[in-house]
């Protein structure tokens, strides 16, 4: 059984954590792309998010999706489809209905994908649909995040550009921990009963 919510002080209370694996940019098509993809495709469950560079006002243009984040157990992969573009093994891979991929929110995330290459997204969990059948309230992945897996992750690099020459360290770890936590909690979840009290109520 999982708390409903968790407080600011709560959640300070935690340790932070991060993924603990091996991080790879990929900003070209070649051979990291080659291996990235192999890789991904073996997996049943995959991590999944998107970063977009942020607009700071009305008078700014509207930018489109610069990162997508794949991430297996051990293995994190950061497309910079801004360069790169959505190539076709990608699509592919997004919309295969026999790999997993996990976010949160992600209806966004894919609209984003699809302006830069229409394709069928197949396969795909949204966290923030399930979490209610554990009894979770909390719908931001800093907060599933705690419930579930009981540490932090740190969102500083949130707000800051996607779409620089070269993604920073911390840039990339932050990109990484976020599609990874996904995937380790529903993991997690799917370890766990759901709520009776929330089946109860849907009988």
């Amino acid at each position: 059984m999982y708390i409903e919510t968790i407080t600011s002080e709560e959640l300070n209370e935690l340790e932070y954590a991060s993924f603990p694996g091996k991080i790879t940019v990929i900003d070209e098509v070649g051979p990291e792309f080659n291996k990235a993809i192999t890789y991904l495709r073996s997996q049943k469950v995959i991590g999944f998010d998107t970063e977009t560079r942020p607009c700071f006002g009305p008078n700014q243009p509207r930018y489109g999706v610069a990162l997508l984040q794949l991430s297996g157990p051990g293995k994190a992969f950061l497309f910079r489809v801004n360069k790169i573009g959505m190539h076709r093994r990608l699509c592919n891979l997004l919309a295969s209905e026999k790999i997993i991929k996990v976010g949160a929110a992600i209806h966004d995330d894919i609209r984003g994908l699809q302006k830069l290459r229409d394709f069928q997204a197949d396969g795909f969990v949204d966290l923030q649909k399930i979490v209610a059948d554990y009894g979770i309230r909390d719908k931001s992945v800093k907060k599933m995040t705690a419930i579930i897996l009981g540490f932090r992750i740190s969102k500083t690099q949130q707000l800051s550009n996607w779409e620089a020459e070269t993604l920073s360290e911390s840039q990339c770890k932050y990109a990484a921990t976020d599609a990874w936590v996904c995937r380790e909690m529903y993991l997690k979840l799917m370890r766990s009963e759901k709520n009776p009290l929330i089946e109860k109520e849907k009988v």
